[in-house]
């Protein structure tokens, strides 16, 4: 079992209103990485950043955490996993964002809990794990 972190909690560690550490701490012996699109995500926001400023500590925090967490890439296994969560969800009616699906669907074709704020999209894939990231938060 491990753990994989979505963009959600890695924007809220980059803007300092998450505690990163004390999360990862919380886990204990857990394997951590996150999801190749979530790493495109985050690149996303860097190459977004209007000033030049944000856009370097954007750059520093995206690939310092990208040089240290795995990325799990999506792969036959991973898209198996997708097409049938999908088709499941779909016959319930139920609609989630492409890259919410991929990145659960990483998940729970690894084995792994999800570390989100975004608990009521990802709380609607049947059998996803997710972390409480509540206690972590900076008020």
């Amino acid at each position: 079992m491990g753990v994989m972190l979505d963009t959600s909690v890695l924007v809220a560690a980059e803007r300092r209103t998450l505690l990163l550490g004390a999360l990862l701490d919380s886990v204990g012996g857990e394997s951590v990485g996150i999801a190749a699109l979530t790493a495109s995500e985050l690149l996303h926001g860097c190459h977004r950043a209007a000033d030049p400023g944000m856009r370097a500590r954007r750059f520093a925090f995206v690939e310092s955490l990208l040089a240290r967490v795995p990325i799990f890439d999506f792969g036959l296994v991973e898209a198996r996993r997708h097409a049938d969560l999908w088709a499941a969800l779909a016959r319930d009616g139920v609609l989630i964002s492409a890259h919410d699906l991929i990145i659960g669907a990483t998940a729970l074709a690894r084995g792994h809990h999800l570390a989100t704020l975004h608990d009521r999209d990802f709380s609607r894939m049947p059998g996803l794990g997710l972390v409480a990231v509540q206690p972590f938060i900076v008020r």
